[in-house]
This record gives structure tokens, sequence and C-alpha cells, in this order.
């Protein structure tokens, strides 16, 4: 979809990678607070930024626990969608 790797919930896109950032979608709210946290930026990979979807640099997931908090915040979000 965006060259890298996705994974799925309920076949909802959730979460990804690109490059070396972890991708994360979180809906317009969810995004909005999580661009005020360090090393949180737009996912913007064409000049256009994906509404409801952030970037997580490198230095904000060093550990296993802040992949972990992350995947968990992208399931609350997609667990709202209905499945496809």
């Amino acid at each position: 979809m965006f060259g890298g790797v996705g994974f799925l919930h309920r076949g909802n896109m959730a979460v990804g990678i690109w490059r070396e950032s972890l991708i994360a979608r979180l809906g317009a709210d969810g995004a909005t607070a999580a661009r005020q946290l360090p090393h949180v930026v737009d996912f913007d990979i064409t000049g256009r930024p994906m509404k409801g979807w952030v970037m997580v640099l490198p230095e904000g997931v060093d550990d296993d626990r802040d992949l972990a908090d992350w995947i968990a915040k992208t399931l609350e979000f997609v667990e709202t969608l209905p499945s496809k």
C-alpha cells in the first residue's frame, strides 16, 4: 500500500512500518493527541498527510513496551471500525 509492511486487524489496516518508523492508525482525535508527544509526526510520505495516522520515529519506540503501547492504541481505534 505505501511501500512498507502493514498489519491488519479484522480487515482494517492498523499499524505498519515505513522505512525505520512505525506508522499508527489512531483516528483524527487520537492522531491529534499523539502529535503532541515527542518523536511523533504526521504520516506524510507524499506531500499530503494521511488523516488519522501518525508516524513514530525510531526514538519513540525504544523498547518492546513502547511498541506494545502503540499497538494497543491502534487496536483501540481500529476496534471501532466495521470489519471488512
